[in-house]
């Protein structure tokens, strides 16, 4: 049979609370009995023992076993004790019998029970003075509590049946609710669960409604719905940018083709060339999403070789010069007062400060200047690329390693890709168990910092 989790905690719980409650009144029951008896028992032996010290006593003083205020003193303890003598003399004779009370007490409490019956039980005890036998005293008693004792044992076994069934009802409720707080949360978690299933990524977990063992796990599927909704924020936005990178060099090329079949225009090499430019378009944004795939690949292979900062600077000047002559920005490229060497795939690392280099090329205008520089550290080495260029709000900085985003959503396609370059970048700099960092302002310029380990 398959049982909900709140049944089986509440089950647990009865189980567990039953077991406490039933062994404790098992205990407290027998337990009370037994002490109840016990006392009794005592009682009882200190009377008798009263009795045969007051009559030994009377003898030492009178000659006589028995007197006026012994006899009171026995009858007295067959009434409000139970306790029935016979006290005989050395020579046997009957000196006092105080059994006859029990059939007075028994024919006004409608009981005819003698005290030879089975419900009684006696003892004798032998009376001496200096090793001397001088009498004999016989006691009767009940075997089992009656009266006043069987009663009062009475009142305190009901009062721990009632305490018995109340406890249980307690617990029972107290289970129920118990085991409805318990899974509370879990129930909250399985329907937010249920509705981001349903492709609902904006589904939060309400924390503070959840047991402080739950929160973590709350507090982490809130996470996961986050970076869902993100992601499918990101995809709708990859969609609409790639159906634009698309749509436009197909749009030419079809217009292209269609004007050349039906013999509007003649091919010569302009128009040929301006076709041949829109399928170089189309080629190069198949080529990025192959460099991503590659660069996210987890088993990517880093041909790791000894690298030379200055000599990685030298080479990024020699590629980027004309280019940031040609657009009037210019380049500063310090170089290190000393060599630092570290281990890294010379071609992956060409490739994260390429990109870099070439988006602070891209976004700083004309007459600014864009630096260059290394600072080395005891376990890593920074590449820094600073540039007084337009700048990344503030908004758009938490998103720019995601893939497909693009913070300037109405820049010329001419001007930069489809939004992957960064998201390379990362993914190669993790690669190298390294770390990327952007700091930038609006209209002031950008700082990125790639630290790589050494080793």
């Amino acid at each position: 049979m398959n049982l909900t989790l709140r049944s089986r905690i509440l089950i647990y719980l009865l189980v567990v609370s039953l077991s406490g409650i039933f062994i404790t009144s098992f205990t407290i029951f027998f337990g009370v009995e037994n002490q109840f008896t016990d006392y009794l028992k005592k009682n009882r032996e200190e009377s008798i023992e009263s009795i045969k010290k007051d009559a030994l006593q009377q003898l030492n003083e009178t000659g006589e076993l028995i007197n006026q205020n012994l006899s009171y003193k026995m009858h007295e303890q067959a009434m409000t004790e139970n306790l029935f003598y016979r006290l005989y003399d050395a020579n046997g004779n009957l000196l006092i019998d105080t059994t006859s009370v029990r059939s007075m007490m028994g024919m006004m409490e409608g009981n005819h029970s003698s005290l030879d019956s089975k419900d009684y039980q006696s003892t004798s005890y032998p009376l001496k003075t200096n090793n001397k036998l001088v009498g004999k005293l016989t006691v009767f008693y009940p075997k089992k509590l009656m009266g006043e004792d069987s009663d009062f044992l009475k009142s305190i076994k009901r009062n721990i049946y009632l305490a018995v069934l109340v406890t249980v009802i307690l617990s029972f409720l107290f289970s129920l609710l118990f085991s409805k707080r318990l899974t509370t949360g879990l129930k909250k978690l399985i329907n937010a669960v249920v509705e981001l299933r349903n492709h609902q990524w904006r589904t939060q977990v309400p924390i503070d409604e959840l047991t402080v063992e739950m929160r973590p796990l709350g507090e982490s599927f809130n996470q996961l719905a986050e970076s869902l909704a993100k992601e499918e924020s990101l995809r709708k936005q990859f969609t609409a940018n790639f159906a634009h990178e698309l749509r436009t060099p197909l749009a030419t090329l079809r217009s292209h083709i269609e004007a050349f079949q039906d013999g509007i225009w003649e091919p010569n090499s302009k128009r040929l060339d301006q076709c041949h430019e829109e399928l170089m378009r189309l080629v190069r944004l198949v080529n990025e999403l192959e460099k991503l795939m590659a660069a996210e690949n987890p088993q990517i292979r880093l041909d790791k070789t000894k690298l030379e900062t200055g000599k990685l600077l030298s080479f990024i000047n020699d590629q980027f010069s004309p280019l940031f002559m040609k657009k009037g920005v210019e380049l500063k490229i310090q170089h290190p007062d000393k060599q630092h060497w570290f281990l890294g795939d010379r071609d992956k690392i060409i490739q994260i400060l390429t990109n870099i280099v070439n988006n602070a090329l891209q976004y700083t205008p004309k007459g600014k200047q864009v630096w260059i520089y290394i600072e080395g550290k005891n376990d890593q080495i920074s590449f820094i690329i600073k540039d007084e260029g337009v700048g990344i709000s503030e908004n758009d900085l938490p998103f720019l390693f995601e893939r497909f985003y693009r913070g300037d959503k109405s820049r010329d396609r001419k001007t930069g890709g489809i939004g992957i370059g960064l998201s390379i970048v990362k993914a190669l700099v993790e690669a190298h168990h390294g770390e990327i960092k952007i700091d930038s302002q609006l209209n002031v310029g950008t700082t990125v910092e790639v630290m790589i380990p050494k080793q």
